[in-house]
């Protein structure tokens, strides 16, 4: 960037500020938040009476999912809340990434194939189906900030971009002399 006939170092943009408040974010945001109400919703209400018309075999499947089902929405949720507490400034970047260990969207996916998991409700199912496609969702977007923090803030890209400024600041300097 070029002011007043001088070179300034570029300040890298801060994705994570910028996505966080953009419509997309939200919408990921609210789509999380309004799944687990939903989830909740239904295990504690509708999706007793579900599994009451369950087999035994069908039962300990319901079970299992709607632990895989409930585990995936809370890590997702605690991901969602640490992208916008970052985002916001309640919390640094450093402490954020300390929280981010804690958090484990590699292993809350589909998981092994369940036997009876055909005869599950179709409203888990829905949930569960819904839950996953998030998950991808905000897998991706786990990955995206990733890469681009690590470009932005010492990457490569970053410091070769610095090294052409140094460079012609330097030359710049050594034709006004």
């Amino acid at each position: 960037m070029v002011t007043g006939g001088s070179f300034e170092r570029l300040m890298p943009v801060d994705f994570l500020s910028r996505f966080t408040a953009s419509k997309q974010f939200q919408q990921v945001f609210q789509e999380g938040m309004s799944l687990i109400e939903e989830t909740a919703n239904y295990l504690d209400g509708p999706g007793r009476q579900d599994v009451r018309e369950l087999d035994k075999q069908g039962s300990v499947t319901y079970a299992s999912q709607s632990m895989r089902l409930t585990t995936r929405l809370m890590q997702l949720a605690s991901w969602l809340l640490l992208q916008r507490a970052v985002s916001s400034g309640e919390i640094t970047r450093d402490d954020a990434d300390h929280e981010k260990s804690r958090i484990s969207l590699d292993e809350i996916g589909e998981g092994q194939p369940l036997t009876g998991a055909d005869g599950l409700p179709d409203a888990l199912k829905g949930l569960v189906s819904r839950s996953l496609r998030l998950h991808e969702r905000i897998v991706t977007l786990d990955v995206m900030i990733a890469e681009r923090d690590e470009t932005l803030l010492g990457g490569e890209a970053a410091n070769e971009v610095n090294t052409h400024l140094d460079q012609l600041q330097k030359a710049f300097n050594a034709r006004r002399s």
